[in-house]
């Protein structure tokens, strides 16, 4: 099922979805308020608090890619931003993720797990705030991640990504500094195992009735309108 319910503009009465809710998880292209990565999930969890939601293996996605078919991630990474790109379907790969949002948080943390469910690592995928729609979520990616481990240790990811954002004109020096200061804030809180590190997350299952999620035919569609995915209240 998918959860269709109007947008609010306030905070103490968003209207929350279910678990086990069917929302689509986007974000826009750098630059750009057209949606290029479209992820439809299962709702976990919904509260004034956190979003937590799970992309179960198998799901029909969209991803951007190069005009010429070229998988982005395949592109040198000199021309990765400049190259034309388009968006294709593809199927989620793997044992599935599950992903975390906290109340206007510039991050979300995802969580993967090997074959046997073998917790594998935290993933701070720093971001902008999470914006609530009617069928779901939308962001803008920030390039810059840091990879957590079972251990407690943490490392940046993507750094070079990052810069060559930069230089490519998809990020000013501002916005840079503003994700250089979110993954500062995002090392804080794993550096002192706070929130979701320490909530056991990494024992959590879907539930085995669960169907996976359709990627519906307007999977790109824009509102105008549009929310705080759990603003403070």
């Amino acid at each position: 099922m998918t959860a269709d319910i109007a947008e609010t503009t306030g905070t103490a009465d968003i209207t929350r979805w279910a678990p086990g809710d069917h929302i689509l998880w986007r974000y826009r292209a750098n630059a750009s308020e057209l949606i290029h990565i479209c992820r439809p999930v299962t709702v976990v969890e919904d509260t004034a608090e956190l979003l937590a939601v799970w992309l179960a293996p198998g799901t029909a996605c969209v991803k951007p890619q190069l005009t010429d078919g070229t998988s982005v991630h395949h592109e040198p990474l000199s021309t990765r931003y400049t190259k034309p790109r388009t968006t294709a379907l593809s199927q989620w790969f793997g044992t599935g993720v599950l992903k975390l949002a906290r109340p206007g948080e510039p991050w979300s943390v995802w969580l993967f797990w090997d074959q046997g469910w073998q917790f594998k690592n935290w993933y701070v995928n720093l971001e902008e705030p999470l914006v609530r729609r009617a069928r779901g979520v939308d962001s803008e990616d920030h390039f810059l991640d840091i990879a957590v481990y079972p251990d407690h240790s943490w490392e940046w990811k993507d750094e070079d990504e990052f810069a060559q954002a930069q230089r490519a004109g998809l990020m000013g020096p501002e916005q840079a500094e503003r994700v250089r200061t979110a993954g500062r804030a995002a090392v804080a809180a794993i550096e002192s195992w706070g929130a979701p590190f320490r909530d056991g997350w990494e024992d959590w299952r879907p539930d085995p009735a669960w169907s996976v999620p359709a990627l519906p035919a307007d999977w790109g569609r824009t509102d105008k309108k549009h929310t705080s995915a759990h603003s403070r209240s």
